[in-house]
């Protein structure tokens, strides 16, 4: 250094005095961090980039070579806020001050946000977000646990909407820091109270629903934290994530067991079972109601066919009545037929008795006639009364099996208020109405006492 200050005191070349002034420079400035904006961003075909960096203040030219720019994990491009790592240099053939760029990143939410990918990655690498790790929401849940700040609009949002759709459902509240540095430390202890909780009650928390309103990716920043991250993905209760907006996405909705895209989505999740649970009982009710009537409506049916093979004493008696009409008809026909056909013989005979003219042997066939005539008379009397004894017996079987002839023996018919004949003391209830029909008139009556003794 002193070898260079020296010489100042003698004539040097503009060559000597850049090599002077760069070792100066890249002595002093070696590893720098300097922010401002990107401009004027060329690459040329080399793979190298040259830009020029600059701020209110001022501006520097840069140069980043080409084994330092494969490293990027972004793009960079003219207008972009960016942190640079290098060191100061000089370009001793034009005497250009420029800044040596070993290392780039984005400042501010470009920063953040290659921040949320590299742990990103980094955790899905490790399967913290593959889908067959991730447990069952309960359906419905006994107890649903909220984790979020009591100041929070999301707080009412989940509670109003658990309220309306599942009035019934016990919320208990573990309350949270959700954002600034300390919010994932606060979370993290959040989750450890339900775990405490649950130790100690027969009514456990079985799902958690972690959320806050919208925001910034500053505001939001907590749920990118690594360290809760681990906490969710080892907890042993169902958590359904709904922080932010529908277009915010933080780390702790890949860890989760379930993402919501909002608040009240959360709130409409956990409560799903319960809030589809009248309709599916109102389908089941309507259901049990068509399947009765379907019974009803086909026993209904069954009866009235009965019904109509069944015939009234009256009916049968008449029929019978009928068949001895019939009977008698074709007694009296064949009783006609004889009488007819006698009558021709007689005819005959005489006949013959008139062509032949035997006195004697007129008589004995007159005789003859006679005494046939009497046996005939006396066997058609005799079948004749043997007929009317069978139809007579059939009359009498009919009127003493005939419900009504029972009735006129002193018997009764005793049916409930919907027409069923009863035969038993147990088919009936004390204050039950009842209606006795006799062999003349019905009385209709009130059970005030039941008797089961046989």
């Amino acid at each position: 250094m002193n070898d260079i200050l020296d010489q100042n005191k003698e004539i040097i070349s503009v060559g000597e005095l850049n090599r002077s002034a760069k070792a100066i420079l890249e002595s002093n400035f070696s590893s720098v961090a300097v922010i401002g904006e990107i401009s004027n961003l060329a690459q040329p075909s080399s793979g190298h980039i040259y830009f020029t960096l600059k701020d209110d203040e001022g501006s520097i030219r840069c140069a980043m070579f080409k084994n330092q720019k494969l490293r990027l994990k972004f793009t960079p491009k003219d207008g972009d806020q960016c942190i640079l790592n290098g060191k100061v240099s000089l370009y001793a053939p034009r005497g250009d001050y420029q800044l040596i760029v070993n290392n780039m990143q984005p400042a501010g939410v470009g920063n953040l946000m290659q921040q949320f990918e590299e742990l990103k990655q980094k955790l899905d690498a490790e399967g913290l977000f593959d889908n067959s790790r991730k447990k069952d929401i309960p359906f419905p849940p006994k107890h649903i646990g909220v984790i979020t700040s009591e100041s929070t609009a999301a707080l009412q949002d989940v509670i109003s909407t658990i309220q309306r759709r599942a009035p019934s459902s016990r919320v208990s509240l573990s309350p949270a820091m959700v954002q600034g540095d300390r919010a994932p430390e606060s979370i993290i202890k959040a989750l450890h109270l339900i775990l405490a909780f649950n130790k100690t009650t027969d009514n456990p928390i079985d799902a958690v629903v972690l959320t806050r309103g919208g925001g910034s990716i500053e505001d939001l920043w907590a749920f990118n934290n690594e360290g809760l991250a681990r906490e969710i993905f080892n907890f042993s209760v169902p958590i359904i994530s709904g922080v932010g907006h529908e277009i915010d996405f933080t780390i702790s909705d890949f860890v989760c067991d379930m993402r919501a895209p909002t608040p009240t989505a959360a709130a409409e999740i956990v409560t799903e079972f319960q809030f589809q649970l009248k309709d599916r009982l109102n389908e089941m009710k309507l259901g049990l109601v068509n399947g009765f009537e379907n019974i009803i409506q086909n026993n209904k049916q069954r009866l009235d066919l009965l019904e109509s093979n069944i015939k009234s004493p009256q009916i049968v008696l008449n029929e019978q009545k009928q068949k001895l009409k019939n009977t008698e008809l074709r007694i009296i026909q064949t009783f006609e037929t004889s009488i007819l056909n006698t009558n021709q013989k007689l005819e005959l005979l005489s006949q013959s008795i008139k062509e032949r003219s035997p006195l004697n042997r007129i008589n004995q066939l007159l005789e003859g006639l006679d005494i046939s005539m009497k046996d005939m008379v006396k066997s058609f009397a005799h079948f004749l009364s043997g007929k009317k004894n069978v139809l007579n017996k059939i009359e009498s079987n009919l009127i003493a099996y005939s419900p009504i002839a029972v009735l006129d023996r002193g018997y009764a018919i005793v049916q409930n208020t919907d027409g069923k004949a009863i035969k038993s003391s147990d088919e009936l209830m004390v204050g039950e109405e009842i209606t006795t029909r006799l062999s003349s008139g019905i009385i209709d009556s009130k059970i005030k006492k039941i008797n089961h003794e046989e």
